[in-house]
């Protein structure tokens, strides 16, 4: 919403209180902006956002309690009104497409927030989407998206656990050659050479987490 006095109202979802403190304190001398909440988890934020209807949500990726493309696409499934800018660390090219992919209209890195933030906060206002050079550079770098599904990641994962295939069947309840045709899609789709290359790939593109 746009408030009383014509300004922009933001709501803060990180469960950092130094970076919350850091994103008022950038915001504080923006005239046309004011903070109506914050939150430190994905369910308080939601709580939040339909509490106060804010114009404007920043979201980190990596919340305590659930990811933030999650929390996103389940506010844009109730609303197309709020505008839903990403402000994180993450990096991998794969969260990004899963934050856009959710409905978040902004991606920014947290190392160029104070320059770029009000920016990106008008830019979504006017119904623009915003995002940085150093965000198109990552998805530019690890063109074409790799496209694993979401039984491929969940056998990257065990893999990168240090599971053998015959192992990974069992985990999954699946054959063994199904396995093992995963594990070939899956180097092939990430050009990786072996499995540890392919975790590695993984978990620098955001499809795997430590």
């Amino acid at each position: 919403m746009i408030t009383g006095q014509g300004l922009i109202s933001v709501l803060i979802v990180d469960d950092h209180p130094v970076v919350r403190d850091g994103i008022k304190a950038i915001l504080s001398s923006e005239s046309d902006m004011v903070i109506v909440g914050e939150a430190g988890t994905a369910e308080d934020g939601i709580r939040a956002w339909r509490a106060l209807r804010p114009a404007v949500i920043l979201f980190d990726m990596l919340l305590p309690d659930r990811s933030g493309d999650e929390a996103i696409a389940e506010i844009c499934a109730e609303t197309s009104n709020s505008q839903i800018i990403v402000l994180t660390t993450v990096s991998g090219d794969e969260q990004i497409y899963r934050a856009l992919d959710a409905g978040a209209r902004g991606y920014l890195f947290k190392d160029a927030a104070r320059t770029e933030l009000p920016q990106a906060i008008r830019a979504v206002m006017a119904g623009k989407r915003y995002f940085p050079a150093s965000v198109g550079a990552t998805l530019a770098d690890n063109f074409p998206r790799c496209g694993l599904s979401s039984r491929e990641i969940e056998v990257l994962k065990l893999v990168a656990a240090g599971l053998r295939n015959k192992e990974i069947a069992y985990e999954l309840s699946i054959a063994e050659a199904t396995v093992n045709a995963h594990v070939k899609h899956i180097l092939e789709k990430l050009n990786a050479s072996d499995r540890t290359q392919a975790a590695m790939t993984g978990l620098r593109r955001g499809l795997l987490r430590l």
